[in-house]
């Protein structure tokens, strides 16, 4: 069971969370992924995912990207789960950091995804620290876009299906950095679970 230890109910009923543990544990409507363009999840997150829900999922995201072509910022692709407690995996390309427009592109993948699940008819939804990994993204600007571009999208959408948002992070650092976001922008200390 991952450990939930920070949430917001915002005035709409919806829910932001910041949780620890494992994200292929999560039993949401779906889990992100940390995906390539190409969809091939040979590390970080995306192994394992694949490691933990089975080789369905590499194979379906071969044959969307034989079907689609590469996967955009602003348009992620989605697979079934395997063997994961959850219904879907939606692969959310982040951007490498140097690239240029970085945090546009960020912003557009948390966007798309948040807006596939509202499509898919999914009532919760766990992410992982996107691009922060191997793609270089420094993790303090990320915590950032992520807790700007959720708040945003349940102002925006008081009436999405969209219930529970949750960030599952691994790491203690990450952690750390990402429950500092969440006390900057949603300025409730009082729904801490930590002191982070």
């Amino acid at each position: 069971m991952n450990n939930i230890l920070a949430s917001n109910t915002y005035s709409s009923g919806q829910q932001l969370e910041i949780a620890q543990g494992d994200i292929t544990q999560e039993k949401v409507g779906a889990i992100v992924n940390a995906a390539n363009a190409q969809l091939m999840h040979g590390g970080g997150v995306a192994a394992a995912i694949v490691y933990s829900g089975g080789a369905v999922i590499q194979k379906e995201s071969n044959e969307w990207v034989h079907r689609h072509g590469t996967v955009s910022h602003a348009k992620p692709a989605y697979t079934s789960a395997g063997n994961l407690p959850c219904k879907y995996v939606i692969h959310a390309v982040g951007p490498v950091w140097g690239e240029g427009k970085e945090d546009e592109k960020l912003r557009a993948a948390i966007q798309g995804s948040l807006e596939l699940a509202e499509d898919l008819g999914l009532t919760s939804i766990a992410f992982p620290a996107i691009s922060t990994g191997i793609f270089g993204f420094p993790k303090k600007l990320a915590a950032e876009i992520f807790m700007d571009t959720i708040s945003t999208y349940f102002e925006r959408k008081l009436s999405s299906p969209l219930a529970i948002v949750r960030l599952t992070l691994y790491d203690n650092q990450t952690m750390k950095i990402f429950l500092r976001a969440f006390k900057k922008k949603i300025g409730k200390l009082d729904q801490m679970k930590t002191a982070g």
